[in-house]
């Protein structure tokens, strides 16, 4: 079976580094634009309804020849293998991901039919093939996360946030919510200073003692 995408993401990550390690861990705003031959009302009719949905989409980047049956989590700071089905690892034998974003509102323009999510955490472009709303069944209170669960509350305090005070305040809360979550590997941590691309910035940072100090923030032409 083929499968080809229905639309793409159109967000602001350019580059992996500082994607969120999962979807709403940021509440970082994107859209998802259709191709043409779903640009039609019909395709999203009812989805207005729904509060959620669940993305599928493809690790454009990560397309291997031969995949590999274990990975190496960087929660379990890239030393431990896991095999990969017990991982979220973008390194998979058909490359699919889901993720979980918050329908903010559908905007229809001369381009055509977009969904306005929040907490996307797609890299820019990204093929998406699938969309399927979010039920109350997906829900399971009691869940175990494994070894993902005790790494889930990481987050970083950032300071010096008055770097960014020269770009749209919305722009401004979402790059503070992606450097708190904590984009390093977390075997790093060496008092380096990190550049992450979000939008057309280039933001720098550096974390000493679980505290981020942005450094500078740049307009890359």
């Amino acid at each position: 079976m083929q499968i080809s995408p229905i639309a793409k993401a159109i967000t602001p990550f350019k580059e992996k580094f500082g994607i969120p390690r999962q979807s709403g861990r940021a509440n970082v705003q994107g859209k998802i634009a259709f191709e043409k031959e779903y640009c039609n009302p019909d395709a999203i009719r009812g989805i207005e309804g729904f509060s959620h949905l669940w993305i599928i989409f493809d690790f454009s980047l990560a397309h291997r020849d031969i995949p590999s049956l274990t990975v190496r989590p960087p929660r379990l700071g890239g030393n431990e293998k896991v095999g990969v089905f017990a991982s979220r690892s973008p390194f998979r034998p058909n490359s699919l991901g889901l993720s979980l974003v918050k329908l903010v509102g559908i905007e229809q323009t001369v381009n055509g039919i977009s969904l306005v999510v929040e907490g996307i955490d797609l890299l820019d472009g990204t093929p998406i093939y699938d969309i399927k709303p979010y039920l109350s069944t997906d829900v399971i209170p009691n869940a175990n996360f494994g070894y993902a669960g005790e790494h889930d509350s990481h987050r970083l305090m950032v300071e010096n946030t008055q770097v960014l005070h020269s770009i749209d305040e919305r722009l401004q809360r979402e790059i503070i919510e992606c450097i708190a979550q904590d984009p390093r590997p977390s075997y790093q941590d060496d008092g380096r200073i990190y550049g992450m691309r979000f939008d057309k910035y280039n933001v720098r940072f550096v974390v000493e003692n679980s505290t981020a100090n942005i450094v500078d923030i740049e307009v890359i032409i």
